[in-house]
């Protein structure tokens, strides 16, 4: 247990952890130490001396070790000769710290005086202006005026371009190094740094492509000063005219809290006053969650976001006539839809995907419950009822995690499929957990792990038994002492991803991981149990709310008589499935575009982007979170839940359209969810760090969260019900013809969906519709690179290019998903016209 000592800070006695920062430490009392160098989340380097004070300790007798005592009883202090950082001084027992006083007040007038020689007095123009941590301290602390001479300050480069998604005015930079002790220390990623001596230092970029970096925008979150921006919000809008609306990344299953920054601009139709003018996003920050994503996104959330305003969303319903479709009002579409939905019976099959809400999914499967037809979820993932009974307890922090723990993270690329948790795991590891990481290729979270245990491709289930008690005798050393590690933690978690595997492979693997848990002990409280790394925001939430994939999915759409398609393009993902879409009876889909999907309904209903509405998210972690409504929803359209509203009242179903109805109501009937709503979701409490819009240099551009934390419901097993851990069905053996490769699917972060390829500013990023293989399993296939190639893949005839890859496994090939290749699961690659 970590022992408290008591300091008094400009006379205020308070308790605290001993060896914390000064700096915190008068914090909790609500005494700001100004600072630019130093963040909560970054290791102290005393760089820019802004948070100097007075410390004085108690004098110790050196003869006695004991504390020398004032004539009037009271201890002896003895102060310093100078000022010391409160960032690098850790409390002691009895210190005094004094952080007003004339020779402090000095201080920070020299050092901000100091900075502002070389540094451009741009204040109207600047981007950072009205929420720069350097133009708000120098009103408070700074001098009235400078005794340089304006011609005397060094000029250097503006508008830099760093990477391609941040810009760099050097003469604005005060070398704090914030920037690039985040990229090195946090994001494990030391592509930028400082270059030169003196008044010549400047933040540089070490790879190519420039910044190199999926987490680069967390550095314009945190610079003290206006010298790094992000391409798409510079001189965009000023921080005053901005409002802001809390909300969730829609982007993976972590969760994030996001705060919207939005500003009255041109409408969608148009650019000018006469057009009208309506709400539009200008850019999205952290919002702080320290036991979510900490005060931290990725860049795939930060501008992912974009397709939302996207010109091209639909605001019409559609129908079909002969071969095309034509717009209608409402009514129409809703009655003929709710005609065809009605008639079809036990034959409407609903598919779904993992970007709705819960609220809409509880909708939809209302009116389809209501027909006895079937809810499908639209994922390449299985286990979400195994997240359920066993999955991660309630009151895990994945920020506690640290010495005892032991993490399985199995067939998954972390930093590809979920970066803040990658971010989390590391630090884990880094705090003394012992990280296993099992993997047919290596991962860029291998370096942290205590033990690495590849396989190949095929061997996730098998790989996954030898975790089991029974099994571990009889591996060989390595493997068995990472289950023995594994075994005897105290605490132990597993994630597990979809590496190589489709559907059928990943319901065998869930079943392995949770009955490793179960046997091993490691389920039912806090900080054990089984993470889905799921792709989509509400993934974990169809699938308590009673939504299944099924690996038959083509012939289930072939066969429905009614086929409703919500949040989901099966047909722009695989040309399999849009084969299987063309041979449906009625297709009625709801979506933000005319996807591929769309295009071959019957019923098109326009839906509304979720940052013009509100709604809850159930995230990896179980964790049920709130987001809000950031822009008025566009004309035309209408939230999914209240489409399935309207048809199932047309049905004669009781339906709920109001989100905080829809939620009570569905808690009501879910598991774990009793007493739930959306007043339990927006409760919140006090952080630490303590994180201010009031005092922007001590933790960045971070909001502070006021408008809830979410609620992690319990487990199953936490609840003492009885645990159904079914076995499922082996996967089917992949048969490889004779001249033919094994192919295996792998998630990219930046893929090719119909929403990021909306996203324009991540439009260089994008992966590429390649296949990836060996350079020796390419030279014996045949195989050239920068041409496109004739192949069958999993017998769809296409052509397609290839990359060469000495990380890919010899004898496979890869293919991401999400870029239009039919790689649903496991599959074969035959080369040329056969």
């Amino acid at each position: 247990m970590t022992r408290m000592v008591t300091i008094y800070v400009d006379g205020i006695s308070i308790s605290v952890p001993e060896g914390m920062m000064v700096v915190d430490a008068a914090r909790k009392i609500g005494i700001n130490i100004p600072v630019f160098c130093y963040h909560p989340k970054l290791e102290a380097v005393g760089m820019c001396r802004m948070c100097l004070v007075e410390i004085g300790r108690p004098v110790i007798d050196r003869a006695t070790n004991s504390l020398i005592l004032n004539p009037d009883g009271s201890t002896a202090i003895s102060f310093g000769p100078k000022l010391e950082t409160a960032c690098t001084t850790p409390v002691t027992e009895g210190m005094l710290v004094v952080t007003n006083s004339e020779k402090v007040v000095d201080a920070r007038r020299a050092v901000l005086e100091f900075l502002l020689t070389s540094h451009p007095l741009d204040c109207p123009v600047c981007d950072k202006g009205g929420e720069c941590p350097l133009q708000n301290l120098t009103m408070q602390h700074g001098p009235t005026e400078s005794r340089y001479c304006y011609d005397e300050k060094k000029h250097s480069e503006k508008r830099l371009q760093l990477g391609e998604l941040v810009i760099l005015d050097r003469e604005r930079c005060i070398q704090c190094s914030r920037c690039v002790r985040f990229q090195t220390d946090v994001a494990d990623d030391a592509v930028i740094g400082l270059s030169q001596r003196g008044r010549s230092l400047e933040i540089v970029t070490y790879s190519n492509p420039g910044f190199d970096s999926i987490f680069s925008g967390n550095t314009t979150d945190i610079c003290p000063v206006g010298a790094l921006t992000t391409v798409d919000f510079r001189f965009a809008a000023r921080p005053w005219e901005m409002k802001s609306a809390p909300s969730l990344c829609g982007q993976c299953a972590v969760g994030c809290n996001i705060t919207f920054n939005v500003r009255r601009s041109a409408s969608r139709a148009g650019n000018d006053a006469a057009n009208g003018s309506r709400t539009v996003i200008k850019r999205v920050l952290p919002r702080q969650n320290e036991q979510v994503n900490e005060q931290w996104i990725c860049d795939k959330g930060r501008y992912g976001y974009k397709y939302t305003g996207s010109p091209d969303c639909l605001n019409k319903p559609l129908v079909r006539e002969g071969a095309d479709l034509v717009e209608v009002e409402w009514e129409q579409a809703f009655n003929l839809a709710a005609e065809k939905i009605g008639a079809a019976g036990n034959r409407l099959v609903t598919l779904a995907g993992g970007r709705l809400s819960n609220e809409d999914l509880f909708n939809l499967a209302e009116v389809t419950q209501a027909q006895d037809g079937q809810n499908l979820l639209y994922t390449h993932m299985a286990g979400g009822e195994l997240v359920a009974q066993v999955g991660l307890g309630h009151g895990t922090n994945l920020g506690e995690l640290g010495k005892g723990t032991a993490i399985l993270v199995i067939a998954c690329d972390l930093h590809e499929e979920a970066p803040l948790w990658w971010l989390r795991i590391r630090q884990a590891a880094k705090r003394g957990a012992t990280l296993i990481v099992a993997n047919p290729r290596p991962t860029r979270l291998d370096k942290f792990a205590a033990h690495t245990v590849r396989y190949a491709y095929g061997e996730e289930l098998q790989t996954a038994n030898t975790f089991s008690p029974a099994l571990m005798t009889k591996m060989d050393e390595h493997i068995r002492l990472a289950a023995e590690a594994f075994a005897s933690a105290e605490n132990a978690i597993i994630l597990y991803g979809s590496e190589g595997i489709g559907l059928a492979e990943s319901a065998g693997l869930a079943r392995a991981c949770a009955g490793v848990l179960v046997k091993s002990n490691h389920f039912g409280r806090r900080n054990n149990g089984l993470l889905g790394v799921w792709p989509h925001p509400n993934t974990q939430g169809a699938w308590e709310l009673g939504f299944r994939p099924i690996v038959s999915l083509p012939d289930a759409l072939k066969t429905a008589k009614a086929l409703w398609i919500a949040g989901a393009d099966p047909a722009g993902d695989d040309p399999v499935l849009a084969r299987a879409l063309k041979s449906s009876s009625f297709l009625v889909v709801q979506d933000l575009f005319l996807t591929e999907t769309a295009r071959l309904a019957d019923v098109v209903l326009p839906a509304r982007a979720y940052t013009e509405r509100e709604g809850t998210y159930t995230s990896g972690e179980r964790r049920i979170q709130r987001f809000y409504a950031a822009v008025e929803p566009l004309p035309g359209t209408q939230p999914d839940y209240q489409i399935a509203a309207q048809i199932g009242e047309r049905l004669g179903i009781s339906m709920e359209k109001i989100p905080a109805r829809i939620f009570k109501r569905m808690a009501g009937q879910t598991p774990g969810w009793n007493g739930l709503d959306y007043a339990r979701l927006s409760q919140h409490e006090d952080q630490w760090p303590l994180v201010s819009r009031k005092d922007l240099y001590y933790a960045g551009s971070c909001y502070e969260n006021l408008l809830g934390l979410g609620v992690q419901p319990t487990t199953a097993a936490q609840r003492g019900e009885a645990l159904h851990m079914v076995d499922v069905p082996p996967a089917p053996v992949l048969e490889i013809l004779e001249g033919a490769l094994p192919v295996f699917p792998v998630t990219r972060l930046y893929d090719r969906g119909a929403c990021i390829l909306l996203s324009e500013i991540l439009k260089g990023k994008l992966a590429k519709a390649v296949l990836w293989i060996h350079p020796q399993t390419a030279e014996k296939s045949g195989v050239k690179t920068g041409k496109s190639t004739r192949i069958h893949l999993n017998g769809v005839r296409l052509e397609t290019e290839f990359a060469l890859d000495e990380r890919v496994p010899q004898g496979v090939v890869l293919a991401p998903r999400s870029v239009g290749l039919p790689v649903a699961g496991p599959g074969t690659i035959l080369f040329g016209k056969r």
